[in-house]
Order: structure tokens, then C-alpha cells, then sequence
């Protein structure tokens, strides 16, 4: 799976091409309304922070860099000025990325202000187990039985995926958000992916495979995405709290509903206008859809943020 997405010719970092937006639909891609929900979260720990000279805007896989465009877009202007972006991403800069983004290849230390991952967690490799042993995977796809489970495998099995069966060892997951935590001296860390917790861990695992919008088997070869959804509850901090992307974006004033029909006769432009928002909304907060999505909040230093 490492070599696969982050070695030499990797899905994640192969020059050219249209990057990860080319291939699958994140919520920083099907609406701008996402970007105007995490200005109004950046603005909320600033607030909490007491506006600080600078306040670090920290987006870990940050693919071409789009939501961080899309965020400093939709803050006032003034905030824009103080706000120091960084883009968390092991590919190579994109061709007119805006000068104010900083490019880094982890991320950075002494943050104070807003980390926020979105569909991070579910592409740090891991390891998969079936029955007590290791599932090896050929650069083809095919698998067979490995080595027994043993050591820091087996005790995060343990205790956070101790059903029979098939399983995804997120340990690396919870050591990579410990890691970008640990960056943050003050401020709130969030993560928004695919998840679970230990009370509806899948039976058969969740590892798949993405290219050109289908889903497709997760051959390790470079040529797809290879993805598995993310046990949110193992990664959690102290004082996080585990919310859905529908409760989070509500409270953030993204909002499905239908505009009044008395717009449409006072000014049908602008009618139609909130009609294609109302519906953009609904796509992002959708149950069944990018709404059922986790959002992993970490507070460090400030109040916990809840809706």
C-alpha cells in the first residue's frame, strides 16, 4: 500500500495528471460550500485564540490544494491576512498554486490555529489480518495467509477490533494523528474520512480500490487509489469528540433546505442561485452519502468545539 500510493510512480504522487479530483468526489470537490463550512470553523478557533498576529491554516492531504484556495477565498479579508496556509502533501507542488500556500511534505510543528485532514487517515498504510495472521498482497492484488499477529498488531486487535474475522490494524492511523496533533500548541485538529467505531466494526473490512470515479479492486500497482475506511474512535485524543459530517455542517450553517418561493418572484436570479446551494448542501450532509462521513474534533488548549 506504501508503495503503491507514495512510492516512485505511486497513485498519490506521479507528475501530471488531474491528481486525486480525477479519479473520486470529496466533499472540497462537490461544493464551495465546504470551504465556506471551515472559514466559519478557522473563524471560530480565531475567535477562541483571541485573533493571534498569524493564524495557521493547516490542510493535511491537501491533494492540488483546493480547499485551502477555497477557504482563504471565503474569509474576510482582513482575517486572510493573518492567516499562514500550509499544505500537507507528499506530491509535488501543482502549477499555479496560490504564493501565499506553503508546501510542506509533513506536517508542520509550533501550529497554533486550525489542522483540519479531510480524507487523510484512510489513505496512511496499514496492515490487514483475517483470522489471527497477516493477509499478504501481491503488486497483482492476490492475497494469501501470513505470519501470526504479534506484538503491537495484536494488542491494538485487541482492543480496538477484537471481532473474528477479517480486520484493517489502524494503529499507524492513530500514530499518524498523534503525530500531526502534536504539531498543534493551540487550536483544534480535525479529522473528516470513512469511519467506524468498535461497536459496528465491518465483519469483512472496508479495503477498496478507486480510478477514474468507479470503484474498482485495490491492486497495489500504482494504477488506483487503495483505501480503507478509518476506526475514528482509536484515534481520538483526550477531549475529542466524534461527530457526523451532517451534524458538523449543520452547525456550520450548511443547510439543505428549500429557499423561499417568494424569492423566485422577487428575484428569480438569485432564486435560482440558493435553489443550486439548497441542493449542493444536501449532497454534503446527505444520510447514506458524504454526510454519514466522521469528523474527529481535537481540541489542544482551547474549548472543545460541538454543534
Amino acid at each position: 500500500m506504501e508503495a503503491a500510493l507514495y512510492g516512485p510512480g505511486g497513485f498519490y504522487v506521479r507528475p501530471g495528471g488531474p491528481g486525486p479530483a480525477g479519479h473520486f468526489r470529496t466533499s472540497v470537490h462537490a461544493s464551495a460550500l465546504y470551504a465556506g463550512a471551515v472559514a466559519r470553523l478557522l473563524g471560530w478557533v480565531d475567535e477562541r485564540l483571541g485573533h493571534p498576529d498569524r493564524l495557521d491554516l493547516v490542510d493535511v492531504g491537501a491533494g492540488r490544494g483546493e480547499l485551502l484556495a477555497g477557504v482563504l477565498a471565503a474569509l474576510e479579508p482582513g482575517t486572510a491576512a493573518r492567516v499562514r496556509p500550509y499544505a500537507v502533501e507528499r506530491a509535488a507542488a501543482p502549477e499555479g498554486l496560490d504564493p501565499r500556500i506553503r508546501w510542506v511534505a509533513a506536517p508542520p510543528r509550533g501550529v497554533t490555529g486550525l489542522l483540519f485532514a479531510n480524507e487523510w487517515l484512510d489513505n496512511v498504510p496499514l496492515e490487514i489480518a483475517e483470522d489471527g495472521r497477516y493477509v499478504l498482497v501481491a503488486p497483482d492484488g492476490t492475497e494469501s495467509r501470513g505470519g501470526a499477529l504479534e506484538g503491537e498488531d495484536l494488542a491494538w486487535l485487541e482492543r480496538w477490533w477484537p471481532a473474528p474475522g477479517r480486520a484493517e490494524i489502524g494503529r499507524p492511523r492513530d500514530e499518524a494523528w498523534a503525530s500531526a496533533v502534536a504539531g498543534l500548541e493551540r487550536g483544534l485538529a480535525v479529522a473528516v474520512d470513512y469511519g467506524h467505531t468498535r461497536a459496528a466494526r465491518p465483519p469483512f473490512g472496508t479495503l477498496t480500490g478507486f480510478r477514474a470515479g468507479r470503484e474498482v479492486p485495490p491492486v497495489p500497482d500504482g494504477s488506483c487509489d487503495v483505501t480503507a475506511h478509518v476506526a475514528l474512535d482509536a484515534c481520538a485524543g483526550p477531549g475529542a469528540v466524534l461527530l457526523s459530517q451532517r451534524e458538523a455542517l449543520t452547525a456550520l450553517g450548511v443547510s439543505g433546505g428549500r429557499p423561499p418561493l417568494a424569492l423566485a418572484r422577487a428575484d428569480p436570479a438569485a432564486y435560482v442561485r440558493a435553489l443550486a446551494g439548497a441542493g449542493e448542501a444536501a449532497e454534503l450532509t446527505a444520510r447514506g452519502g458524504l454526510g454519514d462521513f466522521g469528523w474527529l474534533v481535537q481540541p489542544v488548549g482551547i474549548p472543545a468545539w460541538r454543534p
